[in-house]
């Protein structure tokens, strides 16, 4: 049975290729870089889905990521089929030598140290650090609980986990 997505991808690079002018050289090498440009598109939707550009603020939801990763992977399928009409098959080859490679063996221990960067969990309870020895001295401040007040995030109740944290 034939995946119906390689006749679409096909098809596509049918029609960009009758529509183009350029010796077939070049045709390879300008999809390559439609390729460079959807991933920086991409970039762009995670700065805008996370708020990283204070003049921007959330200009990008999480589903515009996910679109511009689609169109990421249907570029690259393109570029694939350009290069050989042979891109099925080719993609199922190293697809099965990337996953024979990834996943032979017994499944990977969890690490021991928690994950770092700007999607990691919180750590739990009060603290944030290793456990400490109790000390002899009371806590510093008004009050060893959390701060008391409405706001339990960053201003705006903006977040930078995924869709649905």
């Amino acid at each position: 049975m034939t995946d119906p997505i390689w006749p679409t991808v096909a098809r596509l690079q049918e029609w960009l290729t009758d529509r183009q002018r350029l010796p077939p050289g070049q045709e390879i090498l300008l999809r390559v870089l439609k390729l460079s440009e959807e991933v920086g598109e991409t970039a762009q939707a995670v700065i805008g889905a996370t708020g990283q550009n204070p003049r921007k603020g959330h200009s990008h939801s999480w589903q515009d990521v996910e679109a511009e990763l689609c169109d990421v992977i249907i570029t690259a399928m393109v570029a694939l089929r350009t290069l050989t009409p042979d891109a099925a098959e080719v993609f199922a080859g190293h697809l099965k030598r990337v996953a024979e490679r990834s996943l032979q063996g017994p499944p990977a221990e969890p690490s021991a140290e928690p994950p770092q960067g700007p999607f990691a969990e919180p750590p739990e309870g009060p603290s944030s650090g290793p456990p400490q020895e109790p000390s002899a001295e009371p806590p510093e401040g008004p009050s060893a609980g959390p701060p008391e007040g409405p706001s339990s995030g960053p201003p705006g109740g903006a977040t930078a986990g995924p869709p649905g944290d």
